[in-house]
């Protein structure tokens, strides 16, 4: 069986956890975790990163430092993950779904400006396979009508557009380190930090309300409780695993870019044909091979074409069922307009597997099982 994901592994990982092991530094914001944090820092220009215990918390972070109360209303693609708008209905705002383009799979940016109500306190653009939404849009919108944005980057690190990463368009944005990601801590996440201004009220937040990270810094004497805070902070053992993939990062992200560009020209004959559609990478936008996937012609023959591979040993999944169908969507938020391709398209996509350590004839055999089927 040729599986969905195998989660990334670097070879000096356990290194790495050992060392952690014998400095008996093993909670949160040890020598890995700001090593991490630099990495990506440096990587992206943002001008902090603070690594966190999921990207669901480095959201819940955002929504935190962008003040959102109840009543406040925040815009997103009802297509995806159920974290995007958990972060803001825990704080008591309203989730207003906007429908998405049917190429990128990414929110509209040409609907977001009509659900822009006098309660609208944020977007939060989600960046799907690591594919860009279309920022310039998204900025120009939120910057007429004074709204934050929060990027929802939990599949774009690596990724950029028009040459900036993703994640540091917006006040904030949200990296995550799952193990479905294309670097992963097993569960972990990172918030990027746009402006000086809001870094010191994000560390004393992730750090239970307190100022210790200005103690560690030597700036105070002692550390007190100052606002309120949760606990954010990674183990240092799960960052010490995170920062042996970071250190391979251009290898492990080459490999499945070559993955990818691999099933697009064996599948392009089907797509040319019209069996099936492709990805779309607009211009402007690199992505990073987060995931492949294709379109069948609905849900009758996606499902069909799932339990196929899987009776030929190729473990292939669907994605996100439409948050504003689902009841808690139903419950706290509202779908803004008409939901033309949002639901259709969800319908139609079928994922690949796709990660690091997949070999190329893996790829050319579930190719040659795609094509049998559409034969």
């Amino acid at each position: 069986m040729i599986n969905f994901n195998v989660p990334p592994c670097a070879e000096k990982a356990m290194d790495y956890i050992r060392e952690c092991v014998n400095n008996q530094k093993i909670c949160g914001d040890g020598a890995y975790t700001k090593k991490c944090n630099e990495w990506i820092e440096k990587r992206t220009g943002t001008a902090k990163c603070l690594l966190t215990t999921s990207c669901t918390h480095a959201t819940e972070l955002a929504a935190l430092l962008s003040d959102i109360q109840p009543g406040d209303e925040v815009i997103m693609p009802a297509y995806t993950f159920v974290s995007t708008a958990d972060a803001f209905v825990l704080r008591g705002a309203t989730p207003v779904f906007v429908d998405i383009r049917p190429d990128t799979m990414n929110i509209d940016e040409k609907l977001i400006e009509a659900a822009v109500t006098d309660k609208t306190k944020a977007i939060v653009p989600v960046h799907y396979a690591g594919v860009a939404c279309e920022m310039d849009t998204i900025m120009d919108i939120a910057k007429r009508h004074h709204l934050i944005v929060i990027e929802d980057a939990a599949q774009g690190i690596m990724s950029s557009y028009k040459g900036k990463a993703l994640g540091t368009f917006g006040n904030f944005g949200c990296f995550s380190f799952h193990e479905t990601k294309n670097y992963s801590m097993g569960e972990g996440g990172a918030l990027l930090i746009r402006d000086e201004k809001d870094v010191e009220e994000a560390e004393i937040i992730r750090e239970k309300g307190t100022n210790r990270s200005k103690f560690y810094r030597g700036q105070i004497d002692k550390y007190t409780w100052v606002n309120y805070g949760s606990s954010y902070l990674p183990s240092d053992m799960n960052a010490a695993y995170l920062y042996a993939q970071l250190e391979m990062a251009d290898e492990i992200n080459d490999a499945r870019l070559a993955l990818w560009n691999r099933y697009y020209e064996n599948l392009r004959p089907l797509a040319e044909s019209g069996k099936i559609e492709l990805p779309v990478i607009p211009d402007g936008c690199v992505h990073n091979a987060h995931m492949f996937y294709i379109k069948a012609k609905d849900i009758e023959e996606r499902t069909a074409f799932i339990s196929y591979l899987k009776e030929n040993g190729v473990m292939s999944v669907f994605h996100y069922i439409p948050l504003h169908t689902a009841p808690a969507g139903q419950k706290f938020g509202r779908f803004h307009g008409e939901d033309r391709y949002t639901t259709r398209e969800s319908e139609r996509l079928a994922r690949l597997p796709m990660y690091y350590g997949l070999k190329e004839t893996q790829v050319d055999d579930i190719c040659d099982i795609i094509k049998r089927f559409y034969a």
